[in-house]
């Protein structure tokens, strides 16, 4: 079942706007999965821990590897929950807890999914979040009209094939537009 009827942002990205005064989302890029009359919640994903591992991550959870486990990169999804992980994949990957969010992303929340990447049997493509960004009712629209964020649509190329640092500025250059001719002031004509 994709949640996304089309009428909020679920399967968007936002791109935080450069005067952004939040340190936490400064430059980020947030991918939408669910957006609703009730709020919203996405993940950050253009930004790496560098301090933890997915090693680390697999040591702390019941995953036994008999071999050393690949370099995977973890990304702070968003200031709430840090320690609990998420996974923004591909939709050859479908289990009891996944929700696909449209035709090529989905998201899981379960070890099962984390035990299968460190295996090598998880999606063909995915993106390990800790943590994740929520909004209230009306908070996400208004911080929208306040110009915090543009919004962009994204695409498996942007979200799992591009390197992180080049992430905002793909999906700002997506728009089609110069993002330095946008005033940081909002208004209404």
């Amino acid at each position: 079942m994709i949640i996304n009827d089309g009428n909020y942002l679920t399967g968007k990205c936002l791109a935080a706007m450069p005067n952004m005064d939040d340190e936490r989302f400064a430059n980020s890029l947030i991918y939408i999965c669910s957006h609703t009359k009730d709020g919203a919640m996405g993940f950050v994903v253009n930004k790496k821990i560098k301090e933890f591992s997915f090693a680390d991550l697999a040591n702390q959870l019941p995953i036994s590897t008999l071999k050393p486990i690949e370099p995977i990169d973890l990304h702070q999804g968003g200031p709430l929950e840090k320690i609990r992980g998420f996974v923004l994949h591909s939709t050859d990957y479908i289990k009891s807890d996944t929700i696909v969010i449209d035709e090529s992303i989905a998201v899981s929340s379960s070890i099962d999914i984390i035990t299968d990447i460190a295996f090598g049997n998880g999606p063909r493509e995915n993106l390990i979040a800790l943590g994740y960004a929520s909004w209230a009712p009306q908070q996400l629209e208004k911080e929208i009209i306040n110009n915090s964020w543009l919004v962009t649509t994204p695409t498996p190329e942007l979200v799992f094939r591009t390197k992180d640092e080049e992430k905002w500025q793909k999906a700002i250059d997506s728009l089609g537009f110069d993002i330095n001719y946008l005033s940081s002031k909002a208004g209404r004509a």
